[in-house]
């Protein structure tokens, strides 16, 4: 028996002894392409040896000093390379580093109402999101989501966080729509909000430059974030780039928003950043919100006990620069274009695949009963789940997930693969999630 408090108390999941490569291995020795990384973490696959040895030659030196009295020379280093390698218009900003993406979307909730009330805007408290996000499970980060079925049991203890339609092409935009129009007309409900509740009151808006968790690789629309740039700077509201999933690398750009050509107040970034060798997630706040903080207190209102950790800032700053030498970003761009093409021949004219979308290696594919209505199997049907189920059966990981038509209806599943997968390993992604969700639809139809 099992004494481990596991996502499902009443299943029974295999045991990891060891890693090779883009491969898991379990107690069995039954070997696992990780085809998602977990959720979008293990960029660089699970045995890279630089990262390895980063961390066991931070471990000789210090592996713990509060931040109340120390920094640490990993953290150091670790924040610049971050903020020298953010998008233009970032400025000379600042890093934290915590633990985990949830983490970081809290901080940088408190740290857009710590800038507000260094400047005296004391009414602007109000957070802005976007339906069907997911921004973490702690209970700030989770109202931020628009993700009603993850909501729910706790929505008593949530806070009030206002929401606007996603930039979702795929049920939102008219057949006489071109993207640029579509991706400015969902842009401006964002200054609709804004009017509605009186710009003097919103503190941040906050979103997913490419939506992961929750609807399965979402890119935006062309002019979306340069639109709601604009929107924010007019009223004075902080942007929020939520790049926990997205970023470090995922889209074939070390910022997702990079290729938006726009750049936000504050970045949160987490997954890729540690690789999955130690748990880290990072706060970035650009230039204008430091020198309102310096202007001010001087303090900043939020801390953790393990912020700055050298080991896993260590661990980070090699994971960066391993993507940087071996030049993993092209690599990403590259096989990223061969798996859109791979899944698009396979699924483009598959009858219950509605939708494929994503952007490097980070790919979706929508599932659905009803081709022609865009219609979800029903929720209570499981499907993304048994899929999952299946996949992971048949010696490969991937993230199917649940709720990206209301929150609670609509399959999609997602694909993330290590930044070296092979052109061998593709082919074996594209044939498994292909064998798996037929064999489930077959089921679900018979």
């Amino acid at each position: 028996m099992s004494h481990v408090l596991h996502r499902n108390i009443n299943t029974s999941v295999p045991i990891v002894e060891s890693a090779d490569g883009n491969y898991l291995i379990d107690e069995n020795g039954k070997r696992y392409l990780d085809a998602s990384g977990g959720a979008a973490v293990s960029c660089l696959g699970h045995t890279n040896q630089r990262v390895i040895n980063a961390i066991k030659d931070q471990l000789d030196k210090v592996s713990f000093a509060h931040t109340g009295v120390f920094s640490n020379t990993a953290a150091e280093e670790l924040a610049t390379y971050l903020i020298k390698n953010t998008p233009d218009g970032f400025g000379n900003g600042r890093a934290m580093f915590l633990g985990s993406g949830s983490e970081a979307m809290e901080a940088a909730l408190k740290l857009a109402r710590q800038y507000h009330l260094e400047k005296g805007d004391k009414a602007r408290s109000k957070i802005i999101a976007r339906d069907r996000s997911y921004h973490g499970n702690t209970l700030g980060a989770l109202a931020t989501g628009g993700h009603k079925q993850r909501q729910a049991p706790f929505a008593p203890l949530l806070i009030d966080v206002l929401h606007i339609p996603p930039c979702y092409a795929y049920r939102f935009k008219d057949e006489n729509e071109t993207p640029e129009q579509f991706g400015i007309r969902m842009a401006n409900t964002l200054e609709e909000e804004i009017l509605k509740q009186g710009p003097e009151t919103v503190a941040a808006f906050v979103a997913e430059p490419v939506s992961g968790a929750s609807l399965g690789a979402e890119p935006a629309a062309p002019g979306y974030f340069e639109r709601i740039r604009e929107i924010c700077d007019q009223y004075g509201v902080l942007f929020i780039a939520d790049e926990v999933m997205c970023g470090i690398g995922r889209t074939g750009y070390l910022f997702a928003l990079e290729a938006e050509g726009v750049s936000p107040d504050i970045f949160t970034i987490a997954k890729g950043l540690g690789a999955g060798y130690q748990p880290i997630a990072a706060v970035l706040a650009n230039e204008k919100i430091i020198n309102s903080i310096q202007a001010g207190s001087g303090n900043l209102w939020n801390g953790h006990t393990y912020m700055s950790h050298a080991i896993a800032c260590a661990g980070a700053l090699a994971v960066l620069k391993v993507i940087e030498e071996d030049q993993l970003l092209g690599n990403v761009s590259s096989q990223g274009r061969k798996l859109e093409k791979m899944l698009r021949n396979e699924f483009e004219n598959h009858p219950n695949v509605g939708d494929i979308r994503g952007r490097g290696l980070f790919w979706g594919l929508e599932i659905v009963e009803n081709k022609e209505t865009k219609e979800p199997f029903p929720a209570e049907a499981n499907l993304s789940a048994k899929i999952k189920k299946d996949i992971l059966e048949n010696g490969m990981l991937s993230y199917p997930s649940n709720g990206c038509v209301d929150g609670i209806r609509g399959d999609h599943i997602l694909l993330a693969p290590p930044y070296t997968v092979t052109d061998d390993e593709l082919v074996t992604i594209v044939d498994t999630v292909k064998k798996c969700l037929n064999n489930q639809l077959g089921k679900l139809k018979s």
